[in-house]
């Protein structure tokens, strides 16, 4: 069964040690040095006020309350001063705690807002093959749960696992000052919750870890369950989905309460320790009570002392895991903000103040694996306003030579020329916004139908109005409720397959781009829309220089020459007459099978034909 490419990853976990790691995260959290330095001095603050509380009610214990001997007005003083200190203490505190969550909660939002943004900014400007190797679900992870992995580690652990240790040596050093003999009673103790700590954290770690595989199982299986649905309910696998889908539940369930189970031994164990300790303090310091050589106030602060020391010993044991799980999430992030970009713009790149479109492939050879071309020595010209069919068989590279006039990908060996230019020496940017591309599949953003047609423009309505004229638009808009407001895509009204090319042609007018490419932008056309498509084609041609990728006859006629393409290789160039005079591959296409012929003018062949051998 394929798990999908979350399951090996979530398997990992990051390294404590890795400081190479910390160093990357402490230059993202730099800009935002003041909040998280000001969480850190509350924290002091707060910790000390925490630690003075068990001293003050010690005071009251062994100078007021046990002090008979003194007024009873002094010692309702003493007592009615100590409360205020007291209840000043626990003010700060919470005031403290208050503001202490806002600074981190405030730095966490900003760190992970700034990092989610540069993420973005750098994954949507990747080359098109890294997406050809990466999934989906991959990065839509790295966005959303890494992320949010990250600002728990921030917001729930940097600071306060700093306050837990700096809590935890200080409540030692507090115990050290008032009663050395019994803190050093204590310390046999505080060894064997430490041995249990870092037993336990292991057995978390291992816990978690598959706990995450589990889940991870469990969600690229309802993936692939809710994307095949239509296939499982056709060839009626749905018993068979539902057993498969109930033992990667039960292993979910099962997993979950092996850490249920550890977490419930843990705790208890921890509470053991510490009543036993509590016993061992009430024994030895009531005997020097008895004794005369303790106070019962100071066995009283010794003991909430003790109740506070286990406290930063059972957290730090349960965030360890938390600390990982971010360091992961970390590590991923900065693995995919250093991945490179292997087509950019050289330096010194230039943007033609006039262009007229002439294409010039010069000996290009590529290929997607190195050790296999896809396009071998392919040399052609295009004049300046021509229209250019390109036919081949499926994999004889007709779409590649589109990605590479996008510069999507870089050719092994030749050069592509624009006007003369080396397309390497071009800004990319104007380089795109240059070439329209209409693919056979068009893609919808959710919105107006307007929104679709302008995307990144903003186009008065006269001009609007005016493509929509052109892109035979004009008595699809009448026919909607509201017009160019209509909403269209996910969460609105559907688009035939033709309306969306017309959709798709109507965005490259409102872009007026000089080279026009149509990737096979005809194959599913309906009947319907066939005469307003082959107008909108007409006024899309016209005054630009076009590649046309498509196996419908009907379309392959618009073109002024027709390139063949077999295995990669140039096989036919030339006008459509004079190739059907050679009588090679085009011709046979033309003069074939009258049924194919048929078939192909109507759209049922697809682009995998393939042509008779040449003689």
């Amino acid at each position: 069964m394929h798990y999908g490419y979350g399951y090996f990853e979530e398997t990992q976990l990051g390294r404590v040690r890795d400081l190479k790691l910390w160093n990357r995260l402490l230059e993202v959290l730099r800009p935002f040095w003041k909040p998280i330095l000001g969480a850190a001095l509350l924290s002091l603050g707060i910790s000390a006020a925490g630690l003075a509380i068990p001293y003050v009610v010690r005071l009251g214990v062994d100078q007021f309350v046990t002090q008979e001997t003194l007024p009873l007005v002094i010692r309702m003083e003493g007592l009615r001063q100590l409360a205020w200190v007291f209840g000043g203490l626990m003010a700060f505190g919470f005031v403290g705690s208050f503001f202490q969550v806002v600074l981190l909660e405030w730095a966490g939002q900003q760190v992970m807002h700034t990092l989610r943004q540069r993420l973005f900014h750098h994954v949507v400007h990747l080359d098109v093959a890294f997406f050809n190797r990466q999934p989906v679900g991959k990065l839509v992870t790295r966005l959303t749960n890494d992320i949010q992995n990250m600002h728990e580690a921030m917001t729930s652990v940097v600071v306060t696992v700093f306050n837990d240790f700096l809590q935890l040596f200080g409540i030692l050093a507090i115990l050290f000052w008032m009663n050395w003999r019994l803190t050093a009673l204590l310390c046999t103790v505080i060894p064997v919750v430490i041995l249990v700590t870092l037993w336990f954290s292991r057995l978390a770690r291992e816990s978690f870890r598959d706990l995450r595989t589990r889940l991870a199982r469990l969600n690229s299986f309802l993936q692939e369950v809710l994307s095949g649905l239509f296939i499982i309910q056709t060839f009626q696998r749905e018993k068979d989905t539902a057993t498969r889908f109930e033992a990667l539940n039960e292993a979910h369930r099962l997993a979950a309460f092996r850490q249920i189970h550890l977490f419930g031994l843990f705790m208890p164990f921890i509470e053991v320790v510490h009543s036993s300790a509590v016993a061992l303090m009430i024994w030895f310091g009531g005997r020097g009570i008895v004794e005369g050589s303790m106070s019962l106030g100071t066995l009283i602060a010794f003991l909430s002392y003790v109740r506070l020391c286990f406290q930063p010993i059972r957290e730090l044991s349960q965030k360890y895991s938390i600390v990982q799980s971010a360091l992961a999430s970390a590590e991923r992030i900065f693995e995919l903000l250093d991945t490179p970009r292997s087509v950019s713009n050289s330096r010194g790149a230039v943007r033609l103040p006039q262009l007229r479109g002439a294409l010039t492939f010069d000996g290009i050879s590529f290929g997607y694996d190195a050790t296999r071309l896809v396009l071998k020595d392919v040399s052609f010209h295009v004049n300046p306003g021509e229209t250019v069919a390109v036919l081949g068989a499926t994999g004889a590279g007709k779409t590649t030579l589109i990605h590479l006039l996008e510069r999507f990908y870089e050719p092994l060996a030749g050069r592509i020329l624009l006007d003369g230019y080396d397309l390497r020496h071009l800004d990319l940017t104007w380089l795109r916004r240059q070439i329209g591309l209409v693919l056979q599949d068009v893609f919808l953003v959710p919105g107006t139908l307007g929104d679709n047609i302008c995307l990144d423009l903003s186009l008065d309505a006269e001009t609007l109005d005016r493509i929509v004229h052109h892109a035979q638009l004009r008595s699809l808009i009448q026919r909607l409720p509201d017009g160019l407001n209509t909403r269209i895509g996910p969460g609105g009204m559907d688009l035939s397959a033709g309306q969306k090319q017309l959709l798709a042609f109507a965005r490259v007018l409102a872009r007026d781009p000089k080279i026009l490419i149509l990737d096979e932008a005809t194959s599913n056309v309906d009947s319907s829309t066939e005469g307003d498509m082959n107008v909108a084609m007409e006024t899309m041609l016209a005054g630009r220089t076009a590649i046309l990728i498509a196996h419908r006859l009907s379309t392959v006629q618009k073109a002024t020459r027709i390139l063949v393409l077999e295995e990669g290789r140039v096989v036919e160039w030339g006008s459509p007459e004079e190739l059907l005079r050679r009588n090679g591959a085009y011709a046979r296409l033309v003069r074939g099978d009258s049924a194919c012929v048929e078939a192909m003018d109507n759209g049922t062949i697809g682009s995998s034909y393939e042509f008779l051998p040449s003689k």
